[in-house]
């Protein structure tokens, strides 16, 4: 329950970045950039992108579990149904409101599905990883999330203060839900 509440919360969270108009949180930066240059939607980008990034796992000695196998093949099902289902924001408030609520919803999410014991997500699972070499939870996050903002920028997704906001917030905001549902 707790793997896939946290997925479900983490599409969501996607959905609801996306769907603000303020800017996408770096991942989804990176997504969209491929999306755009493939034509397909941002849940299936990160469903192929999640896939990939696994080979990232072997210096890291990451292994795998159904927690990763169920991100990789839930996780952009999830984000485009929240996408689809999310009203477009009728005022600045209410977009402001999806871009809060989208990080909070993304760093509790993370939590919830790893603390769930059942293998991270292929992007976290590179977190995990540099946490096992000593990083700290937050210095990692912001390291990964600079680096795809970056390569995503360069292919045309949208960066905006809410991509700001997510990769300033998302370390800190993670760490802090540790404390409350604490990874195994």
């Amino acid at each position: 329950m707790r793997l896939y509440g946290g997925l479900a919360l983490y599409g969501a969270g996607i959905g609801l970045q996306v769907e603000s108009g303020l800017g996408n949180d770096p991942w989804d930066v990176f997504h969209q950039g491929l999306g755009m240059h493939t034509g397909v939607s941002i849940g299936t980008v990160i469903i192929g992108v999640g896939a990939l990034v696994m080979l990232l796992w072997i210096p890291l000695k990451q292994k795998p579990g159904l927690g990763t196998i169920s991100n990789v093949l839930f996780l952009g099902l999830f984000a485009d149904a929240a996408i689809w289902l999310l009203p477009a924001p009728p005022h600045l408030a209410v977009s402001w409101a999806y871009t809060l609520s989208g990080v909070v919803a993304i760093a509790l999410a993370t939590v919830l599905y790893i603390g769930a014991g059942m293998g991270p997500g292929p992007r976290d699972g590179i977190m995990t990883g540099l946490v096992r070499l000593g990083l700290s939870v937050r210095l990692g996050r912001f390291l990964i999330e600079i680096t795809v903002l970056a390569a995503g920028f360069l292919l045309g997704g949208t960066v905006g203060i809410g991509t700001l906001i997510f990769a300033l917030a998302i370390g800190p905001l993670t760490q802090l839900f540790t404390r409350w549902f604490p990874l195994r």
